[in-house]
């Protein structure tokens, strides 16, 4: 995400409860250079199983095959001002098989936070980390440090010695920076690179980059109210083979604001969701150029209900449509 805005209504009101079934899909890491994340993805599935009583849904990166799990965690609201609520949270993604957390040099206090969790949990190595930088540090916190001295600072807050996925920030210097993210993959500094945007204005550009360089990951803003990504950049991570993280999966709140005055539809027992964020974020994870939504959260509760989208049965192309049509009828 690439906002710091967040929602003032309780979620209290619109969180249900109930236990959803589960179903494993992807397909196995392969090769020896992958048996690490092969292993990582092995581990989370056993942390879903164990918490929930059954297997995570997962899906492939589509350039190695590695699996990783559909619901991760976005930071850009994490601050100090939270230190124990967010290792809480941590902790919990955890034990409850999540593994994606993705993070900013921008987003101000997120990196040291998760770098010092991660560190004193132990958990670093369980935990799929994606950070971004911009050629030249803008945006919010990025200090006017960019480039190689922002990725080394990122390593630094980060407590590491390496990422999983190092993303060009709302497509601020794709061209510069791409030499760099190269030899970073190559020296082993990150094992994959991409990407992101969060703006719908960005999406031409987006598109324009996608051909241009052979990513491994992009990031793009997509959820039930906002399907412009499936006009052309979904189509093209496919035919590319480019793993997708959706941001803004719920609009900072946004669609949960609107939700909480409605219903929740009686078929959406029919995939095994008890709540509206879990409704959304299915809807979201189940667009087939979707790998991972990464919905924000600084609250273990909110984090948890999170969590529960990813297990279960996703939503069929049919499903998805009545999804549509029933958000379009009671947000009219």
């Amino acid at each position: 995400m690439d906002a710091r805005s967040r929602s003032t209504i309780s979620r209290r009101d619109v969180l249900c409860t109930g236990l959803l079934a589960t179903l494993g899909t992807g397909t196995l890491a392969a090769g020896a250079a992958r048996a690490a994340a092969a292993a990582g993805a092995a581990g989370a599935e056993a942390a879903g199983t164990a918490a929930s009583g059954e297997p995570l849904i997962l899906k492939p990166i589509p350039s190695t095959g590695e699996r990783i799990p559909v619901i991760g965690l976005g930071t850009d609201s994490f601050d100090d001002s939270e230190r124990d609520a967010i290792r809480a949270e941590i902790a919990k993604m955890h034990q409850l098989g999540g593994t994606v957390i993705d993070t900013a040099a921008a987003y101000g206090d997120s990196e040291a936070l998760i770098g010092e969790a991660l560190a004193d949990s132990g958990l670093r190595g369980k935990m799929f980390i994606a950070t971004k930088l911009t050629n030249g540090g803008g945006f919010f916190y990025g200090g006017g440090v960019g480039g190689k001295a922002s990725f080394d600072r990122s390593l630094q807050r980060l407590k590491t010695d390496k990422v999983d996925l190092l993303q060009v920030h709302n497509l601020s210097g794709v061209d510069e920076l791409m030499p760099l993210l190269r030899e970073w993959k190559r020296a082993g500094k990150i094992r994959y690179y991409g990407i992101t945007t969060s703006r719908v204005g960005q999406h031409d550009d987006m598109v324009a980059l996608i051909r241009k360089y052979p990513l491994d990951f992009i990031q793009v803003d997509y959820s039930i109210a906002n399907r412009d990504a499936e006009k052309q950049i979904f189509p093209l991570a496919v035919e590319r083979r480019i793993a997708v993280l959706a941001n803004l999966p719920l609009i900072h709140g946004q669609l949960m604001e609107e939700a909480s005055q409605h219903k929740l539809p009686d078929f959406a027992r029919d995939f095994g969701v008890s709540s509206w964020s879990q409704f959304l974020l299915k809807y979201v994870v189940s667009h087939p150029a979707v790998t991972c939504a990464i919905p924000g959260s600084t609250k273990v509760a909110h984090l948890i209900d999170n969590q529960h989208a990813g297990r279960g049965t996703l939503p069929d192309a049919a499903m998805r449509r009545r999804m549509e049509e029933y958000w379009s009828r009671v947000t009219a």
